[in-house]
């Protein structure tokens, strides 16, 4: 009867052994589904934000719904609202157009869903809970300075000639890139120190729809030959790689980087292996690098304290008006990067390997 009992409370001990094991997987996803849409793919950066993501949330027992939108708008919100559909836990949006999804983020609120807004404010809707970005203005500080100190304008050196390039109208960042520029530029400018030769100022003149680099290309061939030719550019405002490239593109077209035609010391932002090759080649002069890492970590810590009730982490309730309310924001900080400290911020992160750039 003993040995019955002991075969018995075995056999029930194996069992519950295999009904916990196969309730594991489950009790995982339990904590639902995130939906992430991001605007593109044919930005390195957007691709490397989408992975780390992922890896993020499912390491904390998540589902994701990764989408990528290719920078069609109507494409955006239909992954939006497919997402919604299906009852995503939360949705993190890096917005194409950020004015562009009230409707769409109604429907979210309705359905109890939290939006968490990822590098780019979303704008004209109370249904944004939180904000994950870096210090967007402190980037724009960082470019301009970049070019300011390569001139040696604190050293009394000029004048010199800049022509200034914008991010894309449509999305809020490039406001807070431009003015974070500018708040550098500007005494210079004042000064006669540094000269705009277009006198192309402002986003409504400057700004680069949907941060196309050949769109960039073909302003500064445009600016070259109406501007410049009996002149030479010595720096110019680029707020992003993919401009960057295309703006360098235009400037070795008519000889620039070659001979006497020293290049001019051009910014950038995201620290895409193009532009960090760009740079050890002479050609770029710096960039701006944002740890995408760091913001998938703060943005999935957002979702756990969100979906738990706890205080959400943020530490600026002040700066992001999206026209409808101040956004409770998580702001984190960007680095510049040159030929000097490339490979101690970039490699040294473990961000890049050095085989992925030399």
């Amino acid at each position: 009867m003993k040995k019955l009992q002991s075969l018995l409370t075995a056999a029930a001990f194996g069992l519950m052994t295999v009904a916990a094991t196969a309730m594991s997987p489950a009790t995982a996803q339990d904590k639902g589904v995130i939906g992430i849409a991001m605007p593109t793919k044919s930005s390195a950066r957007w691709i490397d934000d989408g992975n780390n993501m992922v890896k993020v949330f499912t390491d904390k027992g998540y589902g994701t719904d990764l989408q990528y939108a290719e920078d069609d708008i109507p494409n955006q919100l239909a992954q939006i609202e497919n997402m919604i559909a299906k009852g995503v836990k939360v949705l993190v949006i890096a917005a194409i157009d950020g004015t562009t999804l009230s409707q769409a983020l109604q429907q979210a609120a309705d359905s109890g869903i939290k939006v968490i807004a990822y590098d780019r404010l979303i704008r004209d809707s109370a249904n944004v809970d939180y904000y994950a970005t870096f210090d967007n203005f402190q980037v724009g500080v960082l470019q301009a300075t970049s070019l300011t100190d390569a001139l040696g304008l604190d050293e009394g050196k000029g004048p010199f000639n800049i022509e200034l390039f914008g991010g894309s109208p449509d999305d809020n960042n490039a406001y807070f890139f431009y003015d974070g520029a500018m708040s550098v530029l500007q005494p210079h400018i004042d000064s006669g120190k540094l000269v705009v030769q277009s006198g192309q100022m402002g986003m409504d003149k400057v700004g680069t729809l949907r941060w196309d680099g050949a769109v960039a290309q073909a302003r500064m061939d445009n600016l070259l030959s109406a501007y410049y030719a009996d002149k030479r550019v010595d720096a110019v405002l680029s707020p992003y790689d993919g401009l960057s490239i295309g703006i360098l593109s235009s400037l070795k077209g008519v000889g620039y980087g070659s001979g006497d035609m020293p290049m001019p010391f051009v910014s950038g932002q995201d620290a895409e292996v193009p532009s960090i090759k760009s740079i050890l080649a002479g050609e770029q002069y710096s960039t701006v690098f944002k740890d995408t890492r760091e913001l998938a970590k703060v943005t999935a810590e957002m979702v756990d304290a969100l979906l738990a009730g706890k205080e959400v982490p943020v530490n600026d309730t002040k700066t992001y008006d999206n026209g409808v309310k101040v956004v409770p924001s998580y702001l984190l900080k960007p680095v510049a990067v040159d030929k000097s400290n490339w490979e101690e911020i970039l490699v040294g992160s473990g961000y890049y390997t050095k085989d992925q750039i030399q």
